[in-house]
Formats: structure tokens, C-alpha cells, sequence
């Protein structure tokens, strides 16, 4: 039998208010994993990266000869699918086309609307994809794949029973196939952190987050899984031996959810003398660093970090379910800008019952803060998540018609909070005036940002935010 070719493909277009790209990491991982079981030809392809039109992914995968496609995508970009795959269809009707990726995880088999596929894997992927490979290999159905959301002959859609059991040990996991990928393009754009572009891979080390935060996404799960500091630091000298790189961007959802961990890698980089540069841009969990956390990190390398804080108020804290202790993160903030770290804050402006005054307090905490940058998103309840459960039971209405297509996070619009959107919308633009209009702000961004970069990078995202400040949401 021939070998199967697999083309897997991340569906996307950077836009103005959503620039960052970073490799596609969750195509790259079930690469490796599924090379190492499988006689492929695969090919790995990021529209993101080239920017190119609609047609290009469908494109890349016909003159692959693709005999299976997967294709990842976000949410805001997933009206594209329905044309990419119709063109795939029509080029190459004998290829099986499944997909996955965040908003399959959100949306379901609601994701399989007006789309020309067969298949959506929901979750973590490894597993389920060999499945599906092993089915097409050999001939069979894709009933029996635990979990999988599939077309049946009459076009139907089911949702086959049972659940793929998840990784435990992601030491076994082999190391992203960065060797598919052309990187030189993810080194001359923005990344996901806020800092000029640079030669860096992503890295994901732990899998699953043991909070209940009820915006967020469950598409690891609720129970921590890390790879241990041994296989990191491996995983990093092997990108070191073949790219030649230092800066590495982990990705994980809490990446310092165990202590003893964090301690450990950073002893062992430095035991290695690896001298890395690194970066945090999906948040270090604010509330749990200490001093001697915060300073092994920066001893390893750590220069910039995103740490979430969401809300100010400790009544929407414990309403959100991410019991934040507001205090610590404080703290926690004051030693990294103190070692000089760079670090961006996330905040949620709007949730469910919140007033004026908490929103108020999420400001006050925010700017008074000595974070460098910060962004301040309005809450969006998107599907599959406990948020989004609750307003389509206390008011639906504020779902109806809601789109979430083309837009960046702070773009979509629906106000779930107590207030008028006039007041909700405006609090959030004194929040941006206030808080990048700040001197003593601006001096310590000037002081830690790195150079050279600030005035091309830094300046243009600096008048974007301002501009919110000025004009969002009049």
C-alpha cells in the first residue's frame, strides 16, 4: 500500500487588532507523534504565517495530493473553513478531511456546519488522530473512535460515544517536528508575547489547568499533566543543537502550577549553562510566585511574562471561579518589575452581575499596578464553557446573533454585566487613557523594554491601545 500523505494545516489571517503569530504548535506536536507510529509523508502548513488568501491552504494541501487533511483553526477565523474545504473537496474528493483545534473544542459538532468535512476531534488530539489514521489505513469506519464527532454515510452528524482517554506522561511524547517547518517567518513577526520579533521556538509543557475559571476553555482538561524539568531541558537542547536559538516562549495554561518543578528546571538550565532567554506570554498564575520562584526564573533567563488578573473585585473572583488572591498578585507583579522583567497584564472588564463600582476596582488595581503594559478585554461567553452555559440560562437574549467571526478578543461585543453599555464601554476607554498614559508607566517601560525594537514595535502597539482609549466602542 502506498504511503498515507497527511497535510495539516492552521487556517488564519493576522489582522491589525490581531497580529501575533507563533508556529503552530499543536500541529507540529501530532506530527511527531503520529510519524513515529505511522509510514506518512506529512506536510505541516500555517496560513498565519504567509497571510495569504482564503484559497492558499486548500491550495498547499491539493498540490500535496493530500490523502487526509487536518485543519486547526481559532474561532474568529473559522468562517473560513467552509470555503477551504469545499475547494478541497471538489480537488481531491477521495481525501478524508477532519477537523480540530480550539474551536472544534468549543463549538462541537456545531463546528461541522457548512463545512465540507468528515470528521472533528474535540480535545487533546494525539490519540484520536491515530485512530482516525489507523481507520483509513485499514479501511474501516471511524464508528468505533471514542469521542470523535463524524458525518455519518447520509450526511448526518453523531457524536460517537465515549471519551479518547488523555496522555498522562508527556515525558513519552516525542519532541515537536519543528523540522517540517520553515521558522525564518516566525522570526520576523510579532510572537505571542509583546516584545520585538526575535529567533525563538514555542514550547508547551504541561497539559490540563486545575482551576474552574468559568470562561475558559477545557480542551486539556482539568487535571494537571507536565513533562518533568529533565525532559524540558532536553527538549531545549535539542532545539539548541538544530536551530541555534535561546529564546524559547512557553505556552503553557500554568506553567508554575507546581513549585518544585519550576525550581527544578531552572536549576538544571543553569546547571547546563544553556543560557536562555525566556518567555511567558500566556501568563505565569500571579498569586503563586515568591521571591526565590521569581528569582531561580530570572536567573534561568526569565526577561518577559504575562500575568492574568481578570478582575480587581474579590466578589467577581469568586463569581469567575479563578479565586485570585488579589494581594499576592500584587506582590507577585512588584518582584518581577523589581528584577526588571517585562510583564503584561490581562484583565476582563463585564461579567455576569458585575456593577460599576467592581468594574472600577479592576481598573484601579490594574493601573495602579507597576505592570508594564496590560490589555483590557470586555468578557465573551463562547461555547463549551461554564460562562457561556450560564447566559444562555439567565439571558439568552444576549446571545442571540452574536458573532464571533474576524474578530479579535476585544472586538466582539455583547455586554453581559449589570451596567448600560455606555458605561461598560466606557470605563473601558478611561482604562486604557489611564493606565498607558501613566509617566512613571511609561518611564519603566522605557527603561525595561528590550532593545532594539522599541520605537518600530512598542510605539505602533502603543497608538493602537491609545486609539482604544480615545475611540473604542464611541
Amino acid at each position: 500500500m502506498k504511503r498515507v500523505r497527511l497535510f495539516l494545516g492552521s487556517v488564519g489571517r493576522r489582522t491589525v487588532n490581531f497580529p501575533p503569530v507563533t508556529p503552530p504548535l499543536g500541529l507540529l506536536s501530532l506530527a511527531a507523534y503520529l510519524r513515529e507510529r505511522f509510514d506518512l509523508d506529512i506536510k505541516v502548513f500555517d496560513q498565519r504565517a504567509t497571510n495569504g488568501p482564503p484559497g492558499e491552504i486548500a491550495r498547499q494541501a491539493v498540490e500535496f495530493e493530500a490523502d487526509v487533511v487536518g485543519l486547526s483553526t481559532l474561532t474568529p477565523w473559522a468562517y473560513l473553513l467552509g470555503a477551504v474545504t469545499r475547494e478541497l473537496r471538489q480537488a481531491r474528493p477521495a481525501a478524508l478531511i477532519v477537523l480540530g483545534g480550539p474551536h472544534v473544542s468549543a463549538f462541537g459538532a456545531n463546528a461541522l456546519e457548512g463545512v465540507e468535512a468528515d470528521a472533528a476531534v474535540v480535545g487533546e488530539g494525539e490519540r484520536t488522530l491515530e485512530a482516525i489514521l489507523r481507520a483509513r489505513i485499514e479501511g474501516s469506519d471511524l464508528a468505533h473512535i471514542p469521542g470523535l464527532i463524524r458525518r455519518s454515510s447520509d450526511g448526518a452528524v453523531i457524536t460517537n460515544p465515549g471519551t479518547m482517554p488523555l496522555i498522562d506522561d508527556l515525558d513519552s511524547l516525542p519532541f515537536p517536528a519543528y523540522d517540517l517547518l520553515n521558522l525564518r517567518p516566525y522570526w520576523k513577526l510579532r510572537s505571542m508575547s509583546q516584545v520585538p520579533p526575535r529567533r525563538y521556538v514555542s514550547l508547551l509543557t504541561s497539559r490540563g489547568c486545575p482551576y474552574q475559571c468559568i470562561y475558559c476553555h477545557r480542551i486539556f482538561g482539568k487535571r494537571f499533566r507536565a513533562q518533568s524539568a529533565e525532559r524540558i531541558v532536553a527538549e531545549i537542547e535539542h532545539h539548541q543543537r538544530a536551530l541555534g536559538i535561546r529564546e524559547i516562549e512557553f505556552v503553557d495554561d500554568t506553567f508554575n502550577q507546581d513549585r518544585a518543578r519550576v525550581l527544578a528546571f531552572c536549576e538544571l538550565a543553569q546547571h547546563r549553562n544553556l543560557k536562555l532567554r525566556l518567555a511567558f506570554p500566556n501568563a505565569l498564575r500571579g498569586d503563586k510566585l515568591d521571591s526565590e520562584t521569581v528569582t531561580a526564573l530570572v536567573d534561568a533567563g526569565l526577561y518577559y511574562t504575562a500575568c492574568a488578573l481578570e478582575s480587581g473585585s474579590p466578589r467577581i473572583q469568586e463569581y469567575m471561579r479563578k479565586r485570585l488572591d488579589i494581594p499576592r498578585f500584587i506582590r507577585g507583579v512588584e518582584m518581577l518589575v523589581a528584577r526588571g522583567v517585562l510583564t503584561h497584564g490581562f484583565t476582563m472588564l463585564g461579567f455576569p452581575t458585575e456593577t460599576e463600582e467592581e468594574l472600577q476596582q479592576t481598573v484601579d488595581v490594574a493601573c495602579g499596578s507597576k505592570l508594564h503594559t496590560a490589555t483590557f478585554f470586555t468578557v465573551t461567553p463562547y461555547p463549551n464553557t461554564e460562562l457561556y452555559d450560564r447566559v444562555l440560562e439567565t439571558h439568552p437574549e444576549k446571545l442571540a446573533g452574536l458573532s464571533y467571526d474576524d474578530k479579535d478578543y476585544t472586538g466582539i461585543r455583547v455586554n453581559l454585566s449589570a451596567v448600560p453599555d455606555e458605561v461598560l464601554y466606557a470605563h473601558q476607554r478611561r482604562a486604557w487613557r489611564r493606565f498607558y498614559l501613566d509617566p512613571a508607566r511609561i518611564m519603566r517601560i522605557v527603561r525595561d523594554y528590550p532593545q532594539p525594537g522599541f520605537l518600530p514595535h512598542y510605539v505602533p502597539m502603543l497608538a493602537l491601545r491609545l486609539a482604544k482609549g480615545f475611540l473604542g466602542r464611541t
